[in-house]
């Protein structure tokens, strides 16, 4: 069997492991090469048809993707195509960039504001142009990217029979003549002078320019900056699914906008105590519902998840469902609670399942279940003995993101040495893949032993827990580099592609 039919037994068995290849690199670094601060990557993020792909870095730039090899076939070709290589490969172009924010400095409190995109949202698209929003730790901005014609005149000419008043004759090379932009040339401008008489009757050959469309060029324009509603660091932002509305949530706020509206927001939940000492937990991430428009989910460094309604009251102080892991540590430290602050979440397609990343694990909840995780997936459990080195140098800080394929099969999150994991989650799955983000992604991939299979979700009533078989970070006990962090990818929405970022190269797989 080779990999396309390998490939093609996976997609029609969810149990069975992809086998991912390497699609394209953007950015590439050379050996030895310095990344600039401004370069790095920091958010990542496709549009819901999957034929762009949002990119932000640390100097405040948005970077857009656009694909091609689903643009550039025929019909009957690209039929042709599927049908001898089943699995296609996805291809993207690099399509334009903008200077979305810029330094800043709040002179109230003496505090600088930098550029580094936080995180990216496609809005729903109208009228053939791209909408989305971007955000730093302040300022939230709703950015249109379209398409603008360049034009240029052409066919503007004279009668070559009939001789000017200076006894110049217009020359017939002018019938030819495009002019970009509305220009004339030198020529007809010094033929047609102050003295020129026109006959009576006019000049019949005289044609009426005519504008012609020469080539598009895709332009960002910001329609509207959302500011001074947050006093912390924005961490979240989400779309509502009734595309009117979004969410911007920091450690103790989430407001509510309006997308048409800058100058007004609405608190909708706000943990702060009177006391500060008294606070103990901080929202760490944020997530509408993809098809529920009063629902929404926020996490906090506690590690727990809460459900709110946003039909109950204005200001939702209570939650309508809590997700925690009540399972107890085996042995509580000074690192508890912190590797078990959540940095992302994330709703499957259909907005039954909620995909939780702490520091050491992946966790899957069902939210008609709020007794525990579904499923936890181990991503960081053979880093345990190192935790007091890591607190040392800050990474045990670091915040990785997680993602869902668009069937909702599986799920995957980044880790160190520029590796991240692929998790099969579909009842009967073992699949547990370790990738790099390199040319050769399955370099460091080891064989998985297997284990028994796991029954179906409807059946689950603990945990079940994978993944922690991992000795090192690349599965052969290895030490990792903890300054090479794979933080952000995001997978394609129809279809098994994942764009991840490593330091300031954007590194795309197929499967």
């Amino acid at each position: 069997m080779n990999g396309d039919d390998e490939a093609v037994a996976a997609s029609a068995d969810p149990s069975l492991p992809l086998e991912w290849r390497f699609s394209q690199v953007f950015g590439e670094r050379s050996a030895g090469e310095e990344v600039h601060e401004v370069d790095v990557i920091s958010a990542i993020e496709f549009d819901n048809s999957g034929d762009h792909l949002a990119t932000g870095d640390r100097g405040g730039r948005v970077v857009l993707f656009e694909r091609i090899d689903a643009n550039n076939s025929s019909g009957a070709r690209r039929d042709l195509e599927e049908t001898d290589y089943p699995v296609r490969h996805p291809e993207f172009r690099y399509k334009t960039e903008f200077q979305s924010h810029d330094p800043e400095f709040d002179y109230l409190k003496s505090l600088e504001i930098e550029e580094k995109i936080n995180k990216i949202r496609w809005s729903q698209t109208a009228n053939g142009a791209l909408f989305l929003l971007s955000t730093n730790d302040k300022t939230i901005k709703f950015w249109k990217v379209r398409d603008k014609k360049i034009e240029k005149i052409c066919d503007i000419n004279t009668d070559s029979s009939r001789p000017l008043a200076n006894g110049s004759v217009a020359s017939s090379s002018n019938s030819n003549t495009c002019l970009t932009n509305g220009g004339s040339p030198d020529k007809l401008i010094n033929s047609l002078s102050n003295d020129y008489s026109f006959p009576p009757g006019g000049i019949p050959s005289l044609q009426l320019p005519v504008t012609t469309s020469y080539e598009t060029s895709p332009v960002a324009r910001c329609r509207r900056v959302y500011t001074h509603a947050h006093d912390y660091h924005i961490n979240s932002i989400s779309n509502n699914s009734d595309g009117e509305t979004f969410i911007s949530a920091d450690d103790l706020r989430i407001n509510l906008w309006n997308l048409e509206i800058s100058n007004q927001s609405f608190n909708i939940v706000d943990v702060k105590p009177a006391n500060m000492e008294d606070l103990t937990e901080v929202i760490t991430s944020a997530e509408f519902h993809p098809t529920h428009c009063n629902t929404l989910a926020y996490s906090s460094s506690k590690g727990s998840i809460r459900l709110i309604d946003l039909r109950q009251s204005a200001l939702c102080d209570s939650h309508s469902k809590l997700f925690e892991d009540t399972e107890t540590p085996t042995s509580r430290s000074f690192f508890t609670e912190i590797i078990a602050s959540i940095s992302d979440i994330k709703f499957a397609k259909g907005g039954r399942y909620i995909l939780s990343r702490d520091y050491m694990t992946l966790k899957l909840w069902d939210i008609n279940m709020d007794s525990g995780p579904v499923s936890t997936f181990q991503v960081h459990e053979y880093l345990r003995p190192k935790l007091c080195d890591l607190y040392e140098n800050d990474s045990i800080f670091d915040k990785f993101e997680c993602c869902l394929s668009g069937d909702g099969l599986r799920v995957a999150t980044g880790s160190y040495s520029n590796l991240f994991r692929v998790f099969g989650v579909s009842p009967g799955s073992t699949e547990t893949t370790t990738l790099e983000a390199s040319k050769n992604p399955m370099r460091r991939q080891v064989t998985t032993p297997a284990r028994p299979s796991r029954p179906s979700l409807s059946s689950i009533t603990r945990a079940v827990r994978r993944g922690a078989e991992s000795p090192g970070a690349d599965g052969n006990g290895n030490s990792f580099d903890h300054t090479s962090k794979l933080l952000h990818l995001a997978w394609h929405p129809t279809e098994n592609s994942i764009a991840c970022a490593a330091a300031n190269s954007l590194y795309m797989y197929y499967a």
